[in-house]
């Protein structure tokens, strides 16, 4: 167990935030980024993050610690709910005015590089950018597109299935102990009938997540695309995967309209469901909306397709990026080395965006709760993590959203499978062609 490195006096603020920055290379100097910067200029960055109130509350506290120690640049924050997210920096990034430094996924992350849109962090690297605390290489290719590192990842994380201790407790359901997807659906579907009155549901249509469809693919050999950016799937097997939740549409899983009804929170975090598939940096954030004890909140492995494939892999569970059209680059590459690398940030997020991938962020971390569990939890799938995919394909980000809309729209009954598959390819068909 790691033990907090240092105190925070700070109160945690919701407008700008006034922060110095101590220049790496000394008052005038230029670094190895090549930028000159004068450490007693007053600089303003803007930041940009997707989340919710709790993530908002933990950013808050990790930028005022971050004035604490620099006392000149003003740092600007805002977020979104991840779709909102991407839209708003879609409509930057056409006249060139994205934010100063981004939280940033790795699904835009071949679009926005080689589109000119980031900085290529590799000459901060280093210098302003510490890169010891990176013992796994790995770790930092999980940002570099075409040779250029962009990203530099704050943690990792992987798949898992969430289940709620007290839900199940209240229907007299034992927790799901593995196995098929099948058996996940015929636990999902006693507990949805145990909960009666209460009306929580076993858990939501798991068809609506290209992550799930994609375990699938992992686990019959394929991927969602390949190499050269080609599908690895056709109209037919969408449509399988489809309809393999009609039944979850049809009173098993939780209704897609009070879904809707309280979107961005899952049903998860409302206590509408049970169980949940999620990245299992999701934890912290189920703890906190449901206001529930950590132990309440149980991960185990999601259900299996076939056995020993290596379905499943570890991931970036957000990158963080300085946008090229920056003014004050060396500012905002320390904003980036502060936030992942700094122990203060691992005290303060945990594992809410996933673990921390710098071991200096990680000696942060009071590895106990829902944060020792996701750690645990990693540990214990090892024989099902196998190489990640290739690096998402220009445009991924919209295609997992068109994605995300069908699964809504079969959930509404507004489209049947076919009109959705139909839907799908031919909007992905038009994404590729680009």
């Amino acid at each position: 167990m790691f033990t907090r490195s240092r105190k925070l006096a700070i109160a945690a603020t919701a407008g700008a935030i006034a922060v110095a920055l101590v220049s790496c290379s000394g008052g005038g100097e230029t670094s190895s980024g090549g930028a000159t910067y004068d450490p007693n200029e007053e600089v303003t960055l803007d930041f940009a993050f997707w989340g919710n109130d709790v993530r908002a509350e933990m950013y808050d506290e990790a930028l005022a610690a971050f004035m604490e120690e620099h006392p000149n640049i003003t740092v600007r924050s805002t977020f979104l709910g991840f779709p909102e997210f991407w839209e708003k920096r879609q409509t930057e990034a056409a006249g060139r005015q994205l934010p100063d430094v981004m939280q940033f996924s790795e699904q835009y992350l071949r679009q926005y590089t080689q589109s000119g849109l980031l900085l290529d962090l590799t000459p901060y690297l280093g210098n302003i950018i510490a890169t010891d605390g990176f013992e796994d290489e790995s770790f930092l290719q999980l940002g570099e597109v075409d040779g250029v590192i962009s990203g530099i990842a704050t943690s990792v994380n992987t798949w898992g299935l969430f289940t709620n201790a007290d839900a199940l407790d209240a229907a007299g359901v034992d927790p799901f102990d593995g196995g098929s997807w099948a058996d996940y659906q015929s636990w999902m579907t006693e507990v949805t009938d145990a909960g009666g009155s209460s009306g929580v549901s076993g858990g939501t249509d798991w068809t609506g997540r290209i992550q799930n469809f994609q375990l699938q693919l992992r686990a019959e050999g394929s991927e969602l695309f390949n190499e050269d950016g080609t599908p690895g799937f056709d109209e037919k097997r969408l449509a399988e995967f489809w309809e393999s939740g009609a039944e979850l549409r049809d009173g098993i899983a939780v209704p897609q309209q009070q879904l809707e009804e309280r979107y961005p929170l899952t049903g998860m975090d409302t206590g509408l469901t049970a169980s949940e598939l999620n990245w299992d940096n999701m934890g912290t954030s189920y703890v906190e909306n449901l206001g529930v004890d950590a132990e309440q909140i149980d991960l185990v492995a999601p259900p299996v397709t076939v056995e020993g494939a290596k379905d499943m892999y570890l991931k970036s569970s957000m990158l963080h990026t300085v946008s090229a059209n920056t003014e004050q680059p060396e500012a905002a590459a320390l904003l980036v080395d502060f936030l992942v690398n700094d122990p203060v940030v691992g005290e303060i997020f945990g594992t809410d965006r996933g673990v921390p991938a710098s071991t200096t962020q990680l000696a942060g971390v009071d590895l106990t709760g829902i944060d020792a569990q996701v750690q645990e939890y990693e540990e214990s799938i090892a024989d099902r993590i196998g190489d990640p995919p290739p690096v998402p394909i220009v445009g991924y980000g919209s295609i997992e959203e068109k994605f995300r809309q069908m699964g809504v729209e079969l959930g509404l009954g507004t489209v049947t499978v076919d009109q959705a598959v139909d839907e799908f390819f031919s909007e992905m068909d038009v994404i590729l062609d680009q």
